[in-house]
């Protein structure tokens, strides 16, 4: 899993469906940080969660739980009631238009709809706190004290009543996983060609490097009934995320004027929409295989 929304969204919906327990979501929740908090932005937000309103005072773990199950409310058709969004700049697909939700989930990169049948939506959006402790201070220290995999010591979750639902985009998890077959042939045509390309940096071989990065996502499971082909396209999707990550480190110090390292700068530059959308798709699958 590559963000704390997908991990909610996916354990949340596995709960929520039977097929996990309450201290499953909390596990997977806990890779990201030790704590978490939630509270409302918003006094409506507050009513269709129990989220106490006005005080803002955060509520813990177990207050996400409670406020996801408030939200989605009992169905009478078995199905998600949770969405994922992966908002970027030029492309709001699944947010409400002019909202503070869609600014801040926009700002997060990520957010979590729930959807209820008596018609009151909500949007969870996460941010880490406790990373920033000033100019005299660096970010290794911080991270040292983070928790888990340098997660950091608490992860907000704020809560925001929506107008209405987005409706959520069907994205063929076949046509995704072809895409992103192309897509890992490019990033590794590209990566080899920025080598090729004398990036300036003593490394032997930039697919350890690669290797270190998907190494991260390891710690992060996926509910067991997800489908086989949808934690392939996750894998593959992780694969090209990790080379776009490298092949950046090594683009802005690497020959100016070599046109090698121009291919792999060309080359890169669209797959990471082909990778959120895979993901997306991937993802959609694992939620409806829960019910």
């Amino acid at each position: 899993m590559w963000c704390p929304s997908v991990s909610l969204t996916l354990w949340a919906n596995a709960w929520l469906a039977g097929q996990a327990a309450p201290d499953d979501v909390l596990d997977a929740l806990s890779v990201w940080a030790t704590t978490h908090s939630v509270a409302a932005y918003d006094s409506v937000a507050a009513d269709v969660t129990g989220l106490p309103w006005p005080d803002v005072d955060t509520a813990t773990s177990v207050s996400l739980l409670q406020t996801v199950r408030a939200a989605a409310g009992l169905r009478a058709t078995p199905g998600p009631a949770l969405n994922l969004v992966l908002p970027v700049p030029g492309d709001a697909r699944g947010l409400p238009a002019g909202s503070t939700f869609a600014r801040d989930a926009m700002s997060a990169g990520e957010a979590v709809i729930v959807t209820s049948e008596r018609g009151a939506p909500i949007g969870l959006v996460p941010e880490f706190e406790g990373l920033d402790n000033g100019p005299d201070e660096g970010l290794d220290d911080d991270l040292d004290g983070a928790g888990l995999d340098g997660a950091a010591p608490v992860l907000s979750w704020t809560v925001y009543s929506l107008p209405a639902a987005p409706t959520p985009e069907h994205i063929d998890l076949g046509e995704a996983e072809y895409a992103l077959r192309s897509a890992v042939r490019s990033a590794a045509e590209a990566l080899t060609a920025l080598r090729a390309g004398g990036s300036g940096l003593d490394v032997d071989d930039p697919r350890a490097l690669v290797e270190q990065v998907l190494e991260a996502s390891h710690a992060h499971d996926a509910p067991p009934h997800a489908p086989t082909r949808a934690l392939r396209v996750l894998e593959n999707a992780a694969q090209v995320d990790a080379i776009i990550t490298v092949s950046a480190g090594l683009m802005p110090i690497a020959t100016q004027s070599s046109s090698e390292a121009q291919l792999a700068s060309d080359a890169l530059r669209p797959l990471a929409g082909v990778v959120r959308s895979a993901r997306q798709a991937a993802v959609t699958a694992i939620l409806h295989s829960a019910w």
